[in-house]
């Protein structure tokens, strides 16, 4: 335990490190994560709970008994409540498909690199017309077919993500897979399927997990455009990106509604993305 706390120290507070700490961003996402397991728990009112008579209501003004601390929607409900159940949605569907993606990419990738010839052919080229494709695009497209909905999201977004874990798994598998303490499991009569789990995957796992970082933040936007497209996460359900939607329209006489969402996806996105970066750095000998 101590040994993994002196590694987390020194990847994300560096000793020398000028400008603003990674463990600062480390703690932002450990907040809204905390703020979304406690989101019952730290809700002023129920995220649906509408009050027509606080309709649009600017931060920190009140209208029958309730305190609207980041002001009221359209149909009076408690923005500050929607956020934070929004955050619950977000961090979710981000989780979700990234593990969903992250464990079919690896293991096909992985599988590409281990076995190669058919094997090998078949799916690096699923991978390069998956890849050839916008992502978004891709998204959108496969969501229309699915229909939207918090459950289809996550199953779009870990569609159309798994090939680039696929890749990096591929080609991190081609370089283990020559080691000599492979060759030598193989030549005892170990398992492909051993080998890949006890000696491969713990060897390329740093890479994977970099790659799942950023791709994290990159599936909080996704959800985010999907909703803000009215193809994501469906209403009454709070969505970061479902209230930018709605906010758009109301810009002029109501900017809290676009302005908080917004600044709650910049934080996240960019505390995740920098959270890679650093990881990416501190697991490249090359780099430290």
């Amino acid at each position: 335990m101590m040994k993994l706390l002196k590694t987390l120290r020194e990847a994300f507070f560096p000793k020398g490190a000028k400008g603003i700490p990674v463990g600062v961003f480390v703690a932002i996402v450990a907040i809204l994560v905390l703020v979304a397991i406690l989101a019952p728990l730290l809700a002023p009112v129920g995220p649906n709970t509408q009050n027509l008579m606080g309709r649009l209501k600017p931060p920190g003004t009140e209208a029958r008994g309730t305190l609207f601390i980041l002001g009221s929607d359209e149909l009076g409900r408690d923005l500050l409540s929607r956020l934070i159940y929004g955050a619950r949605v977000s961090l979710s569907v981000a989780f979700l498909s990234v593990v969903l993606s992250g464990c079919l990419g690896t293991v096909l990738g992985m599988a590409a690199g281990y076995k190669r010839g058919w094997v090998e052919t078949i799916i690096m080229r699923v991978v390069d017309i998956f890849l050839s494709i916008p992502a978004i695009l891709l998204a959108i497209i496969t969501v229309a077919v699915l229909g939207p909905g918090f459950i289809n999201v996550i199953l779009v977004l870990a569609l159309t993500r798994w090939p680039r874990y696929a890749r990096v798994a591929y080609g991190q598998t081609l370089a283990v897979a020559n080691m000599p303490y492979v060759r030598l499991s193989k030549a005892m009569g170990a398992s492909w399927i051993r080998i890949l789990g006890l000696h491969i995957l713990p060897n390329i796992i740093a890479a994977l997990s970099v790659v799942a970082t950023l791709e994290f933040g990159l599936m909080v936007l996704f959800e985010a455009g999907l909703s803000f497209l009215g193809l994501g996460v469906q209403p009454p359900m709070a969505s970061w990106g479902a209230m930018l939607s709605v906010g758009r329209n109301y810009v002029s006489n109501a900017w809290w509604i676009a302005t908080f969402p917004g600044i709650c996806l910049f934080l996240l996105v960019l505390s995740v993305n920098l959270i890679g970066d650093r990881l990416s750095e501190y697991l490249n000998p090359k780099s430290r």
